[in-house]
């Protein structure tokens, strides 16, 4: 394989590895809104929250006004809470970019995050079907010419980029700069979030979205600029996690994202999606 070859295939392999990981978008089974007060949570119907894994009753959340969350587990849950064994606690959400409490449970766990100044909780199993199941990743044959050198255009003071969700929220994004390429003799635009100090985030459609690749558009990963120019490795084009769970929270490509061409690169449809 050529050099290129050998670096797209070790991206795809890690790749791979973190989405069949114990913790990985695989093993998701539950996405619940909290309402402020107490939400009781467990795999009874009698539950506020019902979860299709753990305990009859696993306890109470308590989501103040403040929207700080609390939990009080059920004497006999058998629950962790961070790996501790205590009736209370405080649990942290993702604000932030913080890292949340783990409430853990048999081999489901779950935690609070926040999302549209909402708080929700995300259920995770290793035991999920989705993730015992998964019928791997299929993708276009690697192509090259779709290893992009765009020009880097930074822009001062950022562009604010709207993009929908799957919740069907908006979320507004700082966008640094944009990326400009030419293609068969015309010109496109990306436009990249920096959701990390030293990457680059793209969320794009083209014109297989909804046909060989997933509908919604796909995700995809740079390094940082360099003398004004961004590589844009269409190859590593990805699925968002909401083409193998219905319980994700993803971000669609927003306007200034839609292609007008077909990327024949990276990764298609999920055959076994939902």
């Amino acid at each position: 394989m050529t050099f290129h070859e050998n670096a797209v295939a070790a991206a795809r392999a890690r790749r791979l590895e973190l989405l069949k990981a114990p913790g990985g978008w695989l093993s998701l089974i539950g996405f619940e809104w909290l309402r402020e007060g107490a939400n009781r949570v467990g795999s009874a119907r009698d539950n506020d929250i019902v979860l299709s894994a753990g305990p009859a009753h696993l306890g109470t959340i308590v989501l103040a006004p403040d929207g700080s969350a609390t939990i009080e587990l059920a004497q006999d849950s058998g629950a962790l809470v961070d790996g501790q064994a205590v009736r209370q606690a405080t649990l942290r959400d993702d604000a932030k970019g913080s890292t949340p409490s783990e409430v853990h449970f048999g081999s489901a766990k779950l935690f609070v995050i926040e999302r549209d100044g909402r708080k929700a909780i995300r259920v995770k199993d290793e035991q999920a079907r989705t993730r015992t199941d998964f019928q791997g990743l299929d993708y276009f044959p690697i192509d090259p010419s779709w290893r992009v050198v765009a020009d880097w255009v930074p822009f001062d003071p950022p562009y604010e980029l709207e993009l929908g969700t799957v919740l069907g929220t908006i979320e507004k994004e700082k966008v640094p700069g944009k990326a400009v390429f030419v293609r068969d003799g015309r010109t496109f635009e990306l436009y990249p979030i920096q959701e990390t100090p030293d990457a680059l985030f793209f969320v794009f459609g083209d014109l297989t979205s909804g046909k060989e690749t997933y509908g919604a558009g796909r995700f995809l990963d740079t390094s940082l600029p360099v003398d004004g120019k961004l590589v844009i490795d269409f190859n590593e084009a990805r699925n968002p996690p909401c083409s193998f769970t219905p319980y994700a929270t993803c971000q669609l490509a927003p306007p200034e994202n839609r292609m007008d061409v077909r990327v024949e690169a990276g990764e298609l449809k999920y055959r076994g999606g939902h």
